[in-house]
């Protein structure tokens, strides 16, 4: 690979890793930019990070990356399961909104149980010397994220109705914003789909409610597996890699139902 082309997946890489981290955090475009300012930890604007998360900038400064840098490393360093620490605290007591910002989610950009990354790091994803963390590279396909709410309903239920299932999968899902947890059980009914974004950010907590169910243990399966075997339950289901599925012929399959049932050898018979 040459270096334009190198810099070119790298560009792409950060945009997806950027556009990653917030829709994880749920933050607006405009929570970094304002750490960054309260913070003190270097510079970078509103619509250089829109032209971040869409490939569109092609030289951001030294500024940019320090100060996404530096942030990703407090975050790791300061805040633990919705708690600020102390010294964070206090140099946000002015700007109450990024507390709440905060408080609500603040992963950092890492794979479980590897280092952090810094200014050095991020810069080294975007000229393409450095792959992003696995979790924060899978880059699903729009044309993936039906088959894969499929698999998904499908390897959480256990193939079994909603009805029996809704309970325990409900108070397995960690998510507690009201919006969330609507969308993930109309997602689990079949009733609607996630869409490619939605399905990347919630990877995570759809892992946790997997280990929650008791089906896995607590980091069994990584991001890349975990999606590796969506994909593989797709196939299983008949989508091909495109995401087209294969037809129903609905009658044929509930005829086929009604023989089984009516062949089938009836208790105390």
């Amino acid at each position: 690979m040459g270096y334009r082309e190198e810099l070119l997946s790298g560009r792409v890489a950060f945009a997806h890793l950027i556009r990653v981290w917030h829709e994880r955090n749920g933050w607006s475009h405009r929570v970094l930019p304002a750490l960054a300012e309260a913070l003190d930890l270097g510079r970078v604007h509103n619509s250089q990070l829109s032209m971040l998360r869409n490939g569109k900038l092609a030289s951001p400064g030294p500024e940019v990356f320090l100060a996404l840098g530096r942030i990703n490393q407090l975050l790791a360093a300061e805040v633990r399961d919705g708690a600020l620490g102390d010294g964070l605290l206090q140099r946000l007591a002015d700007s109450p909104e990024l507390v709440a910002a905060l408080e609500t989610s603040a992963l950092p950009v890492q794979d479980e149980g590897a280092p952090v990354l810094g200014p050095g790091e991020l810069l080294e994803v975007f000229v393409g010397l450095r792959q992003p963390p696995v979790a924060f590279d899978l880059r699903i396909a729009d044309g993936e994220a039906a088959p894969l709410s499929a698999a998904l309903a499908q390897l959480l239920t256990a193939g079994r109705p909603w009805r029996l299932c809704r309970e325990p999968l409900m108070a397995a899902y960690p998510a507690e914003k009201r919006q969330r947890r609507e969308r993930f059980a109309e997602v689990m009914a079949g009733q609607r789909d996630f869409s490619a974004a939605e399905l990347d950010s919630e990877l995570p907590d759809l892992r946790r409610t997997l280990a929650r169910l008791g089906a896995t243990g607590d980091g069994e399966l990584g991001p890349d597996q975990f999606l590796e075997l969506l994909r593989q339950q797709a196939s299983v289901l008949g989508f091909r890699p495109d995401g087209q599925g294969i037809e129903l012929d609905l009658a044929a399959a509930i005829r086929q139902q009604l023989q089984d049932q009516v062949a089938r050898p009836q208790p105390g018979r």
